[in-house]
């Protein structure tokens, strides 16, 4: 039962934390462009996958429970609870700012003329950047954290 969990979580990790990691990314690109529709669409796919990221984070809990007792294994070792932190704080990085910005740009953006569309998105362009970056960052950091296990 241990590896089709581990296996789930690692799959969970590429296929859900990963695209909302990048997405984002790819919403900038639509907001420097002037292509609102593109934004909120990314904006809604972020919230989804940041919503789904907690099924991997469960899971992540039921690999910790069903460790070897040999490993010493619990929520206060050091390495799973940086982990657990650096996951909470992206994934309200994500909710609370990187979404909301993206949400508020392509609705300023969609309700402007299409000769001003391009410069209006820019004024949440700066949160919108500094957020998904530091999403990515933590969660980097989670992976380093798997990894390495220190």
């Amino acid at each position: 039962m241990d590896v089709v969990l581990s296996t789930l979580h690692v799959v969970g990790a590429v296929f859900v934390v990963g695209p909302m990691a990048i997405l984002p990314m790819t919403a900038l690109r639509a907001l420097r462009a002037g292509n609102t529709a593109q934004v909120s669409t990314l904006a809604k796919s972020t919230a989804v996958f940041s919503y789904l990221s907690l099924v991997v984070f469960v899971l992540g809990f039921a690999l910790v429970g069903m460790a070897d007792p040999k490993y010493h294994l619990s929520v206060t070792t050091p390495w799973v609870l940086w982990s657990i932190v650096a996951y909470v704080v992206a994934v309200i990085l994500s909710l609370v700012i990187v979404v909301p910005t993206l949400r508020r740009a392509g609705a300023r953006a969609a309700g402007e003329n299409s000769a001003d569309a391009v410069a209006v998105p820019m004024t949440g362009y700066g949160m919108i950047g500094a957020g998904s970056g530091a999403v990515s960052l933590l969660l980097v950091l989670v992976v380093v954290l798997m990894v390495w296990k220190p």
